[in-house]
């Protein structure tokens, strides 16, 4: 329902005005003209919900991998039917982490820009700081410099810092009536100079074509537009990935299944091959050290036909499950083998109360930090699917974002939080009126952060790259 919601941008009304007044394509539409198929993976299409910008109701950007001629590429694309494409911090923060995907895995970028720019109300929050909106121009920079390929379509307002997304990159098609680029529109040159001016006039496609040189294709439509990309693209002498034909096998059980096998708690699992067998290819699993530190479950199989090291929660992360993980991360990378984590962490353990007990959770400590050393060095790529809990340190060790992963998913009964709020106590609502003000305040708390360890807290924060159905695992 909510993938459904975010989907029609800033509602019916928006879309119609977007469509029929301005006469210009609805962001979607846009990507089905440019795409070779259907074959489309949405980033982090919550992010912004029901985050504290009025009535925003996502991030105003629209990111995703797809094909064009082939050629795997990242899409950044502004939805002007929110704010008028306007950029909010949250929209900054989406486009980064796309451009991020782009330069890890070294995919071209295409920007289809329909921007009416920063919102300046918050601009402490998306201007001046390393990871706000001039990162996106030093980023396009850079992937010049890898020789990573960046195109754009200037297909409606493109002002002040939108300005320079297309032109940094290195071919630039701008649409007839509808595309314009300046660093101020007319009124700000009204209230500077007393001057009229015509948004065609000051930034319009002739200008920018004919004189400026800032675009370097004219179209007379948006449909030509896309054409014109899809042109350039099959002109860059980027090669497509050759698209290996390889058979492989379904697993033997349906991966609908996975909705029923979904743990909502870390306390109460199921043995984690039970999900795995709903995933591998011929439910093929060949386990490494099965008998060693069970609670981490690790071992190579493959995911439609593609050779993977999986390592898996299978309990709380113990002393030999931790060393164990990092023996067989240390594998994976030395064979180059990719790494998908399954992490349904469990939240600290109560503190030891003997001598013996803080012995035995020192050294666990010490083999967790020999595990997320491996993961941090592992030079492979890294996947990582939150399957339950994610929880304190142990979501570091089994990869969490701030380890970095090439991608990270959720399941949406997922929680991520440092410390699980269903082992607080709470004071009975009978109670409430007698019991102090340290009662009061701890039932709060447990509220607060029963509400910030959703899935869905987490990914309109963009902490990851999208909530997905257990059922379609494989498939993203």
């Amino acid at each position: 329902e909510l993938l459904e919601m975010v989907s029609k941008g800033g509602g019916e009304n928006a879309i119609l005005r977007h469509t029929q007044r301005n006469k210009k394509l609805f962001v979607r539409e846009r990507l089905k003209m440019l795409l070779d198929d259907e074959s489309f993976l949405e980033l982090s299409p919550l992010a912004g919900l029901n985050m504290p910008y009025g009535d925003v109701p996502a991030a105003g950007c629209l990111t995703g991998i797809g094909k064009i001629c082939g050629v795997w590429c990242v899409f950044i694309a502004n939805d002007a039917t929110v704010k008028g494409g306007t950029i909010y911090p949250i929209g900054v923060k989406k486009q980064l982490r796309a451009q991020e995907i782009a330069m890890q895995n070294r995919l071209l970028s295409v920007y289809l820009v329909d921007s009416g720019g920063a919102f300046l109300p918050l601009q402490s929050e998306l201007f001046p700081d390393k990871s706000h909106g001039g990162r996106l121009f030093y980023n396009e920079a850079i992937m010049s410099a890898m020789k990573i390929p960046q195109v754009a379509v200037v297909c409606g307002s493109c002002v002040a810092g939108g300005a320079y997304v297309p032109t940094m990159a290195e071919e630039a098609v701008i649409v007839d009536k509808i595309g314009t680029l300046f660093l101020a529109g007319p009124p700000l040159v009204k209230a500077a100079t007393g001057e009229n001016v015509s948004p065609e006039d000051l930034g319009g496609a002739k200008l920018h074509s004919k004189v400026s040189g800032c675009s370097d294709h004219f179209a007379s439509s948006e449909k030509e537009a896309y054409e014109c990309i899809r042109n350039i693209i099959s002109t860059l002498n980027y090669e497509p990935l050759p698209e290996e034909v390889i058979e492989y096998d379904s697993p033997l059980y349906s991966s609908d299944e996975l909705l029923g096998l979904a743990p909502r708690s870390y306390n109460y699992t199921l043995p984690v091959k039970l999900i795995l067998s709903r995933l591998m290819d011929g439910s093929r699993f060949q386990e490494f050290k099965a008998y060693y530190g069970t609670t981490l479950v690790t071992g190579f199989g493959h995911v439609e036909g593609h050779l993977v090291g999986i390592v898996a929660s299978n309990g709380e992360l113990s002393h030999d499950a931790s060393l164990k993980g990092s023996h067989f991360v240390q594998l994976c990378s030395q064979r180059r083998i990719p790494i998908l984590f399954f992490q349904n962490t469990a939240p600290h353990a109560a503190e030891p109360t003997s001598i013996s007990q803080a012995e035995a959770h020192t050294n666990k400590l010490k083999a967790q930090a020999s595990m997320m050393s491996a993961v941090a060095c592992a030079a492979v790529p890294k996947i990582t699917i939150v399957i339950g809990g994610c929880y304190g340190s142990e979501s570091y060790v089994m990869c969490g974002r701030s380890f970095s992963p090439n991608f990270l998913f959720l399941w949406p009964n997922a929680r991520v939080a440092l410390v699980d709020s269903r082992c607080f106590f709470t004071v009975p609502k009978s109670e409430e009126s007698d019991c102090t003000g340290d009662g009061l305040e701890l039932n709060h708390l447990k509220k607060k952060l029963e509400e910030e360890s959703s899935a869905f807290y987490s990914s309109a924060r963009l902490w990851d790259d999208g909530v997905i159905l257990p059922q379609n695992t494989r498939k993203v």
